[in-house]
């Protein structure tokens, strides 16, 4: 009930007060240029990587990537920058 409540706050404060969903919502934000960047914010851990794959922990589910030739330009607590050829970029709900 508690969780159900903040959630409502959180949603009614971001619109009222005009502020970005991904900061009040703790949602990623993700910036992908072409096929060859993607910069995401907000995510809570890597859990794997190879040249074809970058799988991130999110508040809520997994973020996967596909793709060739990644390679981790940037890596920070809660942000990453990939390079490669971005062919694929799915949402995993648990």
């Amino acid at each position: 009930m508690a969780i159900k409540w903040g959630l409502r706050v959180r949603r009614w404060m971001t619109e009222k007060m005009d502020l970005p969903q991904d900061v009040m919502m703790d949602l990623p934000r993700i910036t992908m240029i072409g096929q060859i960047h993607i910069y995401i914010e907000n995510h809570r851990g890597l859990l794997a990587f190879s040249d074809k794959e970058l799988r991130l922990l999110l508040k809520q589910g997994q973020l996967l990537v596909k793709g060739k030739g990644f390679v981790i330009k940037t890596i920070l607590p809660e942000e990453i920058l990939l390079e490669g050829k971005i062919d694929q970029v799915l949402y995993i709900n648990d």
